[in-house]
């Protein structure tokens, strides 16, 4: 049975409120020069996607896929096949990865096509970083298997801020630490960075990863930090040498404890994913290095200059075949995925990640779909 057209928004002002809401899917007729119409295959959907809701406003991710007045479309990671276009170079039935909305499908503008895909040239999204804006043709992505659409949807978005704040820190020398700290050691980003540290045959730097009580097994078991503790043992580090700080928890509280137990050997310290610059404003008096947002986009830039404009993608291709290995291994792997289609699964996963019971050893991906 044919799944009619509709798509799932949240209220800006009250994420715990959200519905459906009926979508019209326009005919190739009805297209303007340079349009597309695909149909929404798949989508991740991690606690990262949250945090897009959280910051929907300050951060401009609401501009993305707009909808009803108060209310928003929280872009996700996944894949689309084409079924009508007006666009040269984009024909019906080829599949793209990119940035979508929570929904069945979605109208593009498809400009600057090329053999690896599209940008999105809508209006409204031309104030937003490219890098969100851009549609990778899978026949032509080299990082892309069939078999692994479940770990690029919930992964690789995650994966390439990994590998970039790898390739920065190195860039940098460590900013002469012989330490790396991580917090929130579990999360996909975080054991991500470390699996890239890890591989480093001229390893520089020690890797501590911190997380909860709760997550110390899981963690430990993965085998890709040197030392993995809790929370609660952080006062217990040696503070006698340089330590880089990577804060993927934006807890404000172990920053500062972070910041006053090392002193002057904090040597880097910076913020990625959810964490306001807001907050990192408050945190300037800290001791040590003035704490910062790292922004992948920016390094990825440098390195498009550095080493060509396929130089990055190339790279980034070995990495992620690499990372696939034990994230998806027969025996153990480290992350299991669990599929969902239709209205409920999609609002029961919303729920429960709104309500912070993501587990790091899961990933949802997810299908307004009917399944087939």
């Amino acid at each position: 049975m044919k799944t009619p057209a509709k798509e799932f928004i949240v209220n800006k002002s009250n994420l715990l409120e959200s519905r459906f809401k009926p979508l019209h899917v326009p005919a190739e007729t009805e297209l303007q020069e340079g349009q597309v119409v695909l149909q929404v295959e798949r989508f991740a959907f991690t606690s990262n996607n949250v945090t897009y809701a959280a910051f929907g406003t300050a951060m401009h991710y609401w501009n993305f896929f707009p909808t009803d007045e108060g209310w928003g479309n929280i872009p996700v990671w996944g894949f689309g096949d084409v079924l009508a276009s007006k666009a040269d170079g984009v024909e019906v039935g080829e599949r793209f990865y990119g940035y979508f909305p929570m929904a069945t499908h979605v109208r593009l503008q498809a400009t600057r096509v090329s053999p690896g895909g599209f940008v999105d040239g809508a209006e409204h999204r031309q104030a937003m970083h490219g890098l969100y804006n851009h549609y990778v043709r899978t026949s032509a992505d080299p990082g892309y298997s069939k078999e692994s659409e479940d770990a690029q949807v919930l992964l690789r978005p995650l994966f390439i801020t990994s590998f970039m704040i790898d390739d920065f820190l190195d860039d940098n020398q460590f900013f002469g630490a012989q330490t790396v700290l991580i917090s929130s050691a579990s999360s996909k980003t975080a054991y991500g960075l470390a699996f890239m540290l890890a591989q480093r045959k001229d390893k520089a730097c020690k890797t501590i990863g911190l997380t909860s009580t709760a997550n110390l097994e899981f963690v430990r078991n993965m085998g890709l930090y040197d030392e993995v503790i809790s929370y609660e043992q952080v006062s217990d580090l040696a503070a006698d040498q340089g330590v880089v700080y990577v804060d993927m928890a934006g807890n404000g509280q172990l920053r500062s404890q972070l910041h006053h137990h090392f002193n002057d050997n904090m040597k880097y310290s910076c913020a990625v994913g959810g964490t306001h610059w807001e907050e990192l404003s408050s945190a300037s008096n800290l001791p040590g290095a003035r704490p910062t947002l790292f922004f992948a986009p920016a390094q990825i830039k440098k390195r498009m200059a550095d080493w060509g404009p396929n130089g990055v993608q190339t790279r980034l291709a070995v990495a992620w075949q690499a990372f696939m290995q034990p994230v998806m291994a027969a025996e153990k792997p480290w992350m299991h995925v669990i599929h969902g289609h239709g209205e409920d699964a999609v609002r029961q996963v919303y729920e429960d990640m709104l309500g912070g019971a993501a587990r790091p050893d899961q990933g949802n991906v997810l299908s307004l779909l009917s399944e087939s």
